[in-house]
């Protein structure tokens, strides 16, 4: 692992020049900082957080569902192993269209789609439809891998600003630093300070809903069974974690989310049992709860000079479909094919002409994905008759015909579209 005083190439002692610097340094930023240097570029990664930080447990308590597909770039980058070991694969997804919560509620209306691994396609057989891993061992396998490469690690550490210099970007810190680059990537979420400094409007709306996250300790064997449950007042996700642990997503409006989370232990249990019904069983609360604010984020440009959004910088989606962060790194393994390309035939890495190959090749997968996360976001978060009548025969008719499971089976795994290569099978 190289520091700011290590590097190859500097321009003056204070200002050392990298082939790409990466503003972010979380799932999707570190991911990056990998593939690139392991296609042979010099990078440079700024981290606001600290690694202490973000190993501890209470970091923020969220778990996420990869897309097989996308998997597929963890090990690509020698992750595999490592992550599957944390891992728990998912099997089958089940979506129910829930009732209105009161005494003698059922859980499901009875109309319900579930999508197995044996739903998908030839070529894709004897994967599993995905893998549920906790953020913080995925975080922490990033943090170990880089720590043997010589990618520049600057952390804590937070971008300001990037500014063309022309045949480079300067990448100004808070700290009064700066390094060089001929490409720098934003990549530090929704908030985003390179983007904002780089004058890029965003678009979006909030669904005043508040997504309430934990982890429960199951009684029956959830066998990788994810379930995502539709209330009239947004989703109820229990997804399955090692150990028949699962992570639970509860969304609610802001004040409901705040009353869940402040609930002693046993009411809330007693809660969530009566909203779970039979279909899981008991279940027992295990460590904090955390609320996230739910949102739909569009930034309007993704590129500009020397300049490169990723992740949710770029775009910050709805978390019902499960594709915030597989959206991210198919942002990364596009990205990598496009810079590997340019650099290969002598073209400069950092120009709008290259960049916008990665935003034609991005743009419509993007706009689809939010698409439909915001469609059944409002779809199915409402107690409407005509619409309940309408979602429910949609299930049911999914649930019917092969054809439209394998679509379905193909989404979860991310693997519609034209494939970056190193989201491809060997």
């Amino acid at each position: 692992m190289a520091d700011m005083g290590q590097t190859r190439q500097t321009s003056s002692p204070d200002q050392p020049t990298y082939d790409i610097a990466i503003a972010g340094g979380g799932m999707a930023g570190s991911t990056l900082a990998l593939a690139l240097h392991q296609a042979g570029f010099r990078v440079a990664l700024v981290d606001a957080e600290t690694l202490e930080t973000q190993g501890q447990g209470d970091y923020d308590g969220r778990a996420s569902a990869i897309a097989y597909s996308a998997h597929r770039l963890w090990r690509r980058l020698g992750l595999g192993e490592t992550l599957e070991a944390g891992s728990q694969p998912l099997r089958r997804i089940v979506v129910n269209d829930g009732a209105k919560p009161g005494p003698g509620a059922r859980f499901s209306t009875g109309a319900e789609l579930v999508i197995s691994e044996e739903d998908l396609p030839i070529e894709d057989f004897g994967e599993p439809l995905g893998w549920m891993v906790e953020n913080r061992t995925t975080r922490l396998a990033l943090a170990e891998a880089l720590a043997r490469t010589d990618v520049a690690l600057l952390r804590p550490a937070v971008a300001l600003e990037a500014i063309d210099e022309g045949a480079f970007a300067r990448l100004a810190l808070e700290d009064g630093r700066s390094l060089r680059a001929r490409l720098v990537i934003a990549a530090e979420g929704r908030r985003s300070l390179v983007r904002l400094a780089a004058g890029f409007k965003t678009v979006g709306w909030a669904y005043g809903q508040t997504a309430l996250a934990c982890a429960v300790q199951l009684e029956r064997p959830h066998e990788g069974t994810a379930w995502q449950h539709f209330m009239p007042s947004g989703p109820l996700a229990i997804l399955p974690l090692t150990g028949n642990r699962a992570s639970l997503v509860w969304s609610e409006s802001a004040d409901k989310a705040k009353a869940l989370a402040s609930l002693p232990t046993e009411a809330f249990e007693s809660l969530l049992a009566r909203r779970m019904g039979d279909a899981i069983g008991p279940a027992r609360l295990i460590g904090r709860r955390f609320t996230y604010p739910l949102s739909l984020q569009l930034s309007e440009r993704a590129v500009g000079p020397r300049l490169a959004l990723l992740g949710d910088a770029a775009h910050g989606v709805h978390p019902i479909a499960g594709q915030g962060l597989n959206l991210g790194l198919k942002d990364v393994a596009a990205l990598c094919d496009v810079l590997v390309e340019a650099r290969d035939i002598g073209e400069d890495i950092g120009s709008e002409l290259v960049l916008e190959r990665y935003v034609q090749w991005r743009r419509f997968d993007t706009a689809g994905s939010m698409a439909a996360a915001d469609l059944i976001a409002r779809g199915f978060s409402n107690d409407q008759p005509a619409l309940r009548l309408l979602r429910d025969a949609a299930l049911t008719a999914g649930g019917l015909f092969s054809p439209v499971r394998r679509i379905f089976a193909r989404e979860a795994g991310a693997s519609l579209g034209d494939a970056p290569s190193l989201l491809k099978t060997d």
